[in-house]
């Protein structure tokens, strides 16, 4: 494996070469820091103002540079402008396809710089963090914040492509003109007015998708899959993909998203009859909340063990899964005859033990060539979300009652019933058409500095942050013993081998991937206490059925794919998503604070308002936030057992642990003061995740 420092060298453009960061120097100078604030002979003022100014000035190079490059670029646009007017003019179809040609030599051109750009805003991106890391003190924060909000910003020219529309534009209006002029006379409508008419070209691919991972793009596709929260590394090696193609197979792929789906549906299926089914067993109608979260409290454990099984199998989990979540599911419909409160809950817990979504994201980001990956994410949150809706629309359907035998089918056993069905259904289904990829793991390849061809992406986040990090260890953990071959990163080996325990997880966690984790535990159990206690609140204020509470949250559950489509499409592109996620939570904020009921009669239009604020604005804020936490999390994160995908799968588990279990306690007030008393928690915690989000906002860039 090749380390960044040495990447950066191979990657440049030759005749460039002075124009580029200059990273070495910069690993320099951290080691320089370090021996001289050890010895005392500097301190941490100086230091700071020295290499702010080392930085202005290698941005400052950068982007002058990168002007010019725009300038040259700009001048051949014009020119070759010249030359299509003139055939337009002289009617010289002989000379198109030379026109054409030279447009694409543009735009190769256009591509060079996107990969110029591309390489220093990733080298600088890491330097940051490694400043950081090294002295523990917040100079990425600090750094950001006076340089990208300046109104001479030269940093936004750097991590944002700016110039760049205007070029691509002007390479796609006249290639497309060009090609419709050569085979329909010029009857071609403007990519202005319809871009979809606009004609594909290999070159005009290769810019999109150079934009689109200096930008990250905010296509909805793009955005929709960057909840699946798969992190890949800043470069890609064509080897890797090469790799995965060989193990990947859709059927496989495609059982997996099944197993998606059937588990929210499983989730969410009881919901609207959970209060009734408590009380009919004997129980009180706010022990839906136990009942309800006794899933999440057993899938807090199963989502480590299934994620550590899945580095050694895809199919043994899933199996395993499919019989758990069958058993489960025929216990809680079992309980209803067996008049025990008790099974109910431990078929809720066997459910609960059978979650396979690790297996699930883990398969798609090891097996999924990475030119598929981001349809395959974008198809496990969407399955996840249809799943979600699903539930309580199926519930609303089961209204029946009749028995066979000694069993019982009602409204409140057919949830369990009906999912035992599926399980069994899919588990038939798995053991005849998954095919079980072989154990090649990047993880388990031991980097290397020759040959290899593999590209590594450097974590600067891979260990405690120390305020100093004395000089011995700089030089054992850099691998700078001689200044003059400091160009070697941290060791290849313990960079990319992944973590090995919570522990260590943790301590890969910056203040900014805290703060994202604590905004997904806030969001997860606003959105859990408006769907979990629906049914207590409306029975008690409205008094609406089952079948009611049942199309008001399958009702909720279908505004999560619009909502991100017009997030991902339009709001995203037209803002930064640390500011949608702020104005996020202060929506959700709102919509807390209109569900308390207070002095007034509660009615059903304040209900239905502000559930629908808190859940859809929850909806949005998640979308930007696992975009962010992608970006901001350790690369060492994005594979093994303890990777970032689990992280955020136990922190939105905990929450609806914690949600379920303040409205069970909250039952011991009653069902009149239940609404308040729940709330009052989601209050605070949204409150105290604004206020976190405004002390690491400059750090999400």
């Amino acid at each position: 494996m090749v380390a960044f420092g040495k990447k950066l060298r191979e990657s440049q453009i030759q005749e460039w070469q002075g124009y580029y960061l200059d990273y070495k120097l910069m690993k320099k100078k951290l080691n320089r820091y370090t021996q001289q604030i050890e010895v005392g002979t500097q301190n941490r003022h100086l230091v700071l103002k020295d290499f702010s100014i080392l930085l202005d000035s290698e941005i400052e190079k950068i982007v002058m540079f990168l002007l010019q490059q725009q300038g040259v670029l700009a001048s051949k646009l014009l020119n070759l402008g010249e030359q299509y007017d003139s055939v337009l003019q002289q009617v010289d179809g002989a000379k198109i396809p030379e026109l054409q040609e030279a447009y694409r030599i543009v735009g190769r051109d256009l591509l060079r710089i996107l990969s110029f750009v591309e390489m220093n805003a990733i080298g600088l991106r890491k330097i940051l963090k490694k400043f950081d890391k090294r002295f523990g003190y917040r100079f990425t924060d600090y750094y950001v914040k006076t340089r990208a909000n300046h109104p001479y910003s030269q940093l936004r020219q750097v991590c944002k492509q700016v110039g760049v529309g205007a070029v691509v534009g002007a390479i796609s209006r006249n290639l497309a003109d060009l090609q419709d002029f050569q085979q329909h006379c010029g009857n071609y409508i403007s990519i202005y007015d319809q871009p979809a008419f606009s004609h594909p070209d290999p070159v005009l691919d290769s810019i999109r998708a150079a934009v689109n991972r200096l930008s990250n793009s905010t296509s909805f596709l793009h955005y929709l899959g960057k909840h699946a929260l798969l992190m890949g590394d800043d470069l890609q090696s064509p080897s890797e993909d090469h790799a995965d193609d060989g193990r990947y197979h859709f059927m496989s792929l495609l059982l997996n998203l099944a197993n998606t789906f059937l588990y929210m549906v499983n989730t969410y299926i009881i919901v609207p009859t959970a209060d009734n089914y408590s009380m009919t067993l004997g129980a009180a109608a706010t022990v839906c909340g136990v009942v309800i979260g006794s899933m999440a409290v057993a899938q807090v454990f199963s989502s480590v063990y299934f994620s550590a099984w899945s580095n050694r199998s895809y199919m043994r989990p899933l199996v395993f899964s499919s019989i758990i979540l069958l058993v489960g599911n025929t216990l809680y419909a079992l309980a209803y005859d067996l008049n025990s409160i008790s099974v109910l809950l431990i078929g809720r817990l066997f459910c609960g033990l059978g979650s396979a979504r690790a297996v699930n994201r883990r398969y798609i980001s090891d097996c999924v060539p990475l030119k598929l990956r981001m349809q395959a994410s974008a198809g496990f949150v969407s399955a996840g979300a249809l799943g979600m809706a699903c539930g309580p629309a199926l519930a609303c359907l089961l209204q029946t009652n009749f028995k066979i035998y000694k069993l019982t089918f009602n409204e409140d056993t057919l949830p369990g019933w009906i999912m035992a069905l599926a399980w069994l259904i899919y588990l038939l289904w798995l053991s005849i058409s998954f095919k079980e990829p072989s154990r090649v793991t990047t993880e388990n390849i031991v980097p290397r500095e020759s040959n290899s061809g593999k590209i590594v992406n450097i974590s600067v986040e891979n260990g405690p942050t120390q305020p100093l990090l004395s000089n011995s260890k700089a030089k054992q953990k850099d691998g700078d013993g001689d200044t003059d071959c400091d160009d070697a990163e941290e060791d290849p080996v313990e960079i990319q081998k992944p973590v090995n325990s919570i522990v260590s997880a943790y301590r890969l966690l910056t203040p900014s991937v805290k703060v994202q984790l604590y905004i997904y535990f806030m969001l997860k159990y606003a959105m859990e206490i408006v769907l979990a206690e629906s049914s207590v609140i409306t029975g008690y204020y409205f008094i609406w059925s089952t079948s009611s509470v049942a199309i008001f949250l399958a009702c909720l559950g279908l505004t999560v794919l619009p909502v991100n489509v017009v997030v991902g499409s339009y709001i995203s592109n037209m803002f930064e998503e640390r500011q949608v996620l702020l104005a996020s939570e202060i929506l959700v904020c709102i919509g807390i604070l209109l569900s308390f009921h207070v002095l007034i009669p509660y009615s059903v239009p304040q209900y239905v308002s502000s559930a629908l604020i808190t859940f859809v604005s929850a909806e949005v804020l998640e979308g930007v936030n696992l975009s962010l936490l992608s970006r901001v999390m350790s690369s060492r994160l994005s594979r093994g057992t303890y990777n970032g995908g689990l992280l955020s799968t136990e922190a939105g588990t905990l929450a609806r642990v914690i949600a379920d279990g303040t409205i069970t306690l909250a039952g011991f007030w009653g069902e009149s003061k239940l609404l308040n008393t729940t709330l009052i928690p989601a209050l605070f915690i949204c409150v105290s995740s604004i206020v976190a989000t405004c002390f690491t906002y400059n750090s999400l860039y």
